[in-house]
C-alpha cells in the first residue's frame, strides 16, 4: 500500500510527498504480567487476579501461554494450579489470569507463589514472572510504622518512552509505581536517589516526578543520587524538596520514626568534602549514632558499598559502612544499581 499526501498553495507548484507503509517495520509487541496479592481469609476460597499487558494494541491476533507453580505457598494446599493460555485480539491491551487461593487459620508467614508466561506467537514477552503473594491474616498484625523506599524513579519528561508520565511498555513506570504507594498508609517514603533523570532540574522535577512520586512528597525523606548533581549543587533536588533534603550544602540528616533512628546520607562524595573516614560527614554520622538512644537504626543512601549489580560493589563506603556497623545498626538500603538485592546482616 502507497499513501500519497499533496500539498498545493496559491502561486505555490503542488508538492508531492509519498510514504511506503510497506518500508516502516512496527515495533514489538511487548508483554508483561503484574504482580498480585490477596489476604488468605479463614476458610473459602477466593480468587486473586494477575493483569497481563500489552504495550500497544496490535492488528491482528497474539497468544500467550501462563503456568502457576510453587514458592513458599503449596499447591492444592494453599492455592489451585492453573495453566491455560490468553488471546490478545484486536484492540486488547490487558488480559487476566485468575488464580484461586485456599483460606485456612493457621498463623504463618505471608506466602508467593508465581505465574509465568511462555510462548507468545504475534509478541514478545518482556517480563514472563509475577509473584502471588497469600498474605497471612491469623496472626498478630505487626506493630509500629510502615515505610516504603526505592531509588532511579522518575524518567526524563524528553524521553522517547515518557508518552505524557504514563510510560511506553516497561519504561518510565513512575505513575505505575507511585499507584503502589498512595493506596497504602505509610508513615515515609526513603528515597534513594537518581529520583528525577536525566538531570534532575526543577522544570523535570515538576513534569515528571511531580504527578507521580510527587503525590507523596508531604512524607518523602530523600537523598540525592548522581543524576541530582548533573545540575550544579544538585538545586532541582534541593528546590523541589526544600527541608526535607536537608542544608544543601551537605545533604545529609537524621531523623526519629517510631522506635527508630532513620540516618540519610549523600553518597555523591567530591560534593561534600568527601566520605572518607575522618571526612566532615563521617564525623557527623558517629556523632550522630553515638547521640541516639533509639533502639534500631536505619541508613540510607544512594550509591551501594555492596552489591552484585552492574555497578558493583564501592569501597568508597566503607567508612559509612564501619561506622554503623560498630554502633549496631539494623538496616541499610541503597539504590543506583537499578535491581533487587537483600543480603544476610554482615561486618563492615
Amino acid at each position: 500500500m502507497r499513501l500519497r499526501v499533496a500539498f498545493a498553495g496559491i502561486g505555490v507548484a503542488a508538492v508531492a510527498l509519498v510514504v511506503s507503509a510497506a518500508s516502516r517495520k512496527e515495533p514489538d509487541v511487548l508483554l508483561w504480567i503484574d504482580d498480585a496479592s490477596t489476604v488468605e481469609r479463614d476458610t473459602g476460597e477466593r480468587t486473586v487476579a494477575f493483569a497481563v499487558r500489552a504495550s500497544r494494541a496490535r492488528d491482528g491476533r497474539a497468544t500467550v501461554a501462563f503456568a502457576t507453580s510453587g514458592g513458599t505457598a503449596s499447591a492444592r494446599r494453599d492455592y489451585a494450579a492453573s495453566a491455560g493460555s490468553l488471546v490478545f485480539d484486536s484492540g486488547t491491551t490487558t488480559r487476566t489470569v485468575e488464580v484461586r487461593v485456599v483460606g485456612d487459620t493457621v498463623d504463618e508467614l505471608d506466602e508467593t507463589f508465581r505465574v509465568s508466561l511462555s510462548g507468545a506467537s504475534g509478541a514478545t514477552i518482556a517480563d514472563a514472572a509475577a509473584v502471588g503473594t497469600i498474605r497471612d491474616d491469623d496472626g498478630r498484625l505487626l506493630a509500629g510504622v510502615h515505610v516504603a523506599a526505592a531509588g532511579d524513579v522518575a524518567c526524563d519528561p524528553e524521553s522517547d518512552a515518557f508518552e505524557g508520565g504514563r510510560g511506553d511498555g516497561l519504561e518510565c513506570r513512575q505513575r505505575a509505581t507511585s499507584d503502589l504507594l498512595v493506596r497504602k498508609r505509610y508513615a515515609a517514603v526513603l528515597a534513594l536517589g537518581d529520583l528525577q533523570y536525566e538531570d534532575a532540574t526543577r522544570a523535570k522535577f515538576g513534569a515528571s516526578y511531580d504527578p507521580s512520586w510527587g503525590r507523596l512528597r508531604s512524607i518523602t525523606r530523600p537523598v540525592p543520587g548522581n543524576h541530582e548533581y548533573r545540575t550544579d549543587g544538585a538545586d532541582g533536588y534541593f528546590g523541589y524538596f526544600g527541608a526535607a533534603a536537608g542544608d544543601p550544602a551537605k545533604g545529609y540528616y537524621s531523623y526519629d520514626l517510631g522506635g527508630w533512628h532513620l540516618v540519610a546520607l549523600n553518597s555523591s562524595c567530591s560534593e561534600v568534602g568527601g566520605c572518607g573516614a575522618g571526612s566532615r560527614q563521617e564525623r557527623w554520622l558517629r556523632a550522630d549514632l553515638a547521640a541516639s538512644s533509639a533502639p534500631c537504626t536505619l541508613a540510607y543512601w544512594h550509591h551501594p558499598r555492596f552489591s552484585s549489580g552492574s555497578h558493583g560493589s564501592d569501597p568508597s563506603y566503607e567508612a559509612f559502612w564501619r561506622a554503623l556497623y560498630e554502633a549496631g545498626a539494623d538496616v541499610v538500603l541503597v539504590g543506583h544499581d537499578h535491581d533487587y538485592e537483600r543480603f544476610a546482616p554482615q561486618t563492615a
